[in-house]
């Protein structure tokens, strides 16, 4: 089992590209899937800001009525 073969730079700098090609590919993935994640957290405390200042808003506004005689 003993391979008198020596490790040449050509094998370990092909070794190193497909590593780095792969996580590169991975740290892609992840980022489109915090993009998509931090887009849909966002949109929900927009909404929700919003929900809460309008009904805020209605328990403290007073109604005024005018009339014309």
């Amino acid at each position: 089992m003993a391979d008198n073969t020596r490790i040449s730079r050509d094998d370990l700098e092909s070794k190193f590209r497909a590593l780095q090609a792969d996580i590169q590919g991975r740290a892609a993935d992840k980022k489109q899937s915090a993009i998509a994640i931090g887009t849909a957290a966002v949109s929900i405390v927009v909404i929700l800001a919003y929900l809460f200042g309008r009904r805020k808003g209605r328990r403290r506004a007073s109604r005024v009525e005018f009339r014309r005689f």
